[in-house]
This record gives structure tokens, C-alpha cells and sequence, in this order.
């Protein structure tokens, strides 16, 4: 349990930051170098190295060398276990909301009957 809470930890904390977020989405339409996800944003290419050492060292990317480029793809297993914990969030949300109903309409229906 403490390595599953350390792993979403990391992966949350490299998701904070915007740049390894639009990283990550354009990682989403497939494979691409670090220089490819280097060109919309503002920064050197040593920074965009130093964001995708973050997003691989919380597993949500994973490098390879490719000759003398190195490519970067999503590892879905990061991602899937911080949208589990977030659905099980949702779900005890929504659960308490859903009581939050029925009491409102039993009021609301008691109202009506007196």
C-alpha cells in the first residue's frame, strides 16, 4: 500500500506541472522524440529532458534510444492507477451526494404531506 501511495504521489506531482501535461497528451497520439516534444514549447531542449526524467522516473513515460534519437511513448499502468484512485474518489462523492438527494426529497416530500 505505501508504494502504491508513493507512485501516485509522483505521478500527481509530475502531472502538476503544465509543460509534462501537454507532454503527456501529445504522447497520447503516439510515440515521438524529445526533440519533437520540445518544439511547442518554450523552453531548451535540456529542460524538456529534465520534464521527461520526471514523467519517467514516476513511470507515466518510458524512453528508448533509437540510433542516436531518443524516443518516448506512454506506460499506461501509471495512468491507469491514478484514475482508479480517482474514480474510487468519485464513486464515494457521488455516493454521498446521492444521500444528500434522498434526504432533500424526503424533506421535501414531508413538507408537501403536512
Amino acid at each position: 500500500m505505501l508504494d502504491q501511495t508513493i507512485d501516485l504521489d509522483r505521478t500527481f506531482q509530475a502531472l502538476a506541472d503544465k509543460s509534462r501535461r501537454n507532454m503527456v497528451e501529445r504522447l497520447t497520439l503516439g510515440p515521438a522524440s524529445v526533440t519533437e516534444l520540445a518544439e511547442p514549447l518554450a523552453m531548451s531542449l535540456a529542460a524538456v529532458v529534465q520534464h521527461v526524467q520526471v514523467l519517467e522516473a514516476c513511470g507515466v513515460v518510458k524512453t528508448e534510444k533509437v540510433g542516436r534519437t531518443r524516443m518516448c511513448r506512454i506506460e499506461g499502468a501509471a495512468m491507469t492507477a491514478a484514475e482508479g484512485w480517482i474514480a474510487d474518489r468519485r464513486r464515494g462523492w457521488e455516493a454521498r451526494l446521492d444521500r444528500l438527494g434522498d434526504i432533500l426529497n424526503e424533506a421535501a416530500t414531508a413538507e408537501e404531506t403536512s
